[in-house]
């Protein structure tokens, strides 16, 4: 009597068992592909109602990953119905491993993307800053796929610790070399995140100045008055005392000026009030002083402080120029002369 199809067998297992190990794989797929459907279906919708991003990433992560895995799951699973040779289930076992590992990295990324999405949504938007943290976001990616395939081969039997020690002296100077650059990374997420400038801030340090126009993850540079570019490494800049005038709100402004011994009592007394009517008359500028401050060599000197109410230095001095003017101006009308440096020689008859 000759045997049923069913019970034949093919490469160690029977017809029944790839029957069974199609409909199982068949009969999962179906279901994933059913709920999934539904469940991501009605996530999108909620989605639409609210204003959070938050699910959003929750339905993009079930969409992406979360279904992938739960279709080669079923995959996996099914497989264990039939007797499958040494060799090709160790295979099976690595490649659900490397799935595993390579979808859990996708989410940390998708994460980290979304972490940063909502620090530029706080700092609303900055091209400059989002660029910047693109930038950054490329090297976490590089260092988080390297992780996971450290993590990777070590599970699978590779014994990676061994090989990094087998690196030696050869590890140790490459590790010297780098840690300049390492210095200037780590610069680069301070300069990044605490923000003490950004592109289009004029800044100063020590003896130089200029307007940032590019920040890297190494150097930044800067656009000096004098038209050339001006390089300094982030390590530079973060150890450095930086004046940032971009984030200037105000100027203020101290100046002197002398009248001659001859100009008269009454002269004196009026004129602070004459500066503080001229300041207070001028746009933009909020009057904070003036006095009558000392006895010069050959002048009487007044000090005076005022704000300019505005951080741009064509402003300041265009404000200040006029100001000069209007000082000068209402001086000669009273016919108060300003000093400079004269000498008087007094001769006596013997």
């Amino acid at each position: 009597m000759e045997p049923k199809i069913l019970d034949q067998v093919f490469f160690g297992n029977q017809v029944l068992d790839y029957l069974v190990f199609v409909m199982a794989l068949l009969f999962g797929l179906l279901t994933v592909k059913v709920v999934a459907y539904f469940f991501v279906k009605r996530l999108k919708k909620f989605s639409e109602t609210t204003a959070t991003t938050l699910d959003d990433l929750l339905a993009t992560i079930l969409e992406k990953i979360v279904v992938p895995v739960l279709y080669l799951t079923c995959f996996y699973l099914a497989s264990k119905i039939l007797k499958l040779p040494a060799g090709l289930d160790s295979v099976i076992n690595v490649l659900q491993l490397a799935v595993i590992t390579f979808f859990s990295a996708r989410i940390i990324i998708l994460l980290l993307g979304y972490s940063l999405k909502m620090y530029l949504t706080k700092k609303q938007e900055d091209p400059a800053l989002a660029r910047s943290l693109d930038g950054m976001l490329n090297v976490v990616k590089f260092l988080i796929w390297s992780l996971a395939l450290i993590i990777f081969l070590d599970n699978i039997g590779f014994k990676v610790t061994t090989m990094i020690a087998g690196l030696g002296i050869g590890g140790i100077a490459v590790a010297i070399a780098a840690q300049a650059l390492l210095k200037d990374f780590f610069g680069y997420f301070s300069i990044v995140f605490d923000r003490p400038f950004k592109l289009g801030d004029f800044i100063v340090i020590g003896d130089f100045m200029g307007s940032v126009e590019y920040i890297g993850i190494k150097t930044t540079r800067l656009r000096s008055l004098g038209g050339e570019q001006l390089i300094f490494s982030n390590t530079d800049l973060t150890d450095s005392r930086v004046r940032n005038y971009k984030r200037m709100e105000k100027r203020r402004v101290v100046f002197s000026l002398g009248v001659t011994y001859q100009t008269s009592l009454d002269q004196l007394k009026e004129l602070p009030k004459i500066i503080e009517k001229v300041i207070r008359e001028t746009k933009d500028t909020a009057f904070d002083r003036a006095h009558f401050f000392s006895y010069g060599d050959f002048s009487l000197i007044f000090e005076v402080v005022y704000f300019i109410l505005s951080p741009d230095y064509n402003k300041y001095m265009d404000v200040r120029q006029e100001i000069n003017f209007a000082v000068k101006e209402e001086f000669e009308k009273r016919g108060i002369e300003f000093a400079y440096p004269t000498q008087t020689l007094y001769v006596q008859k013997t």
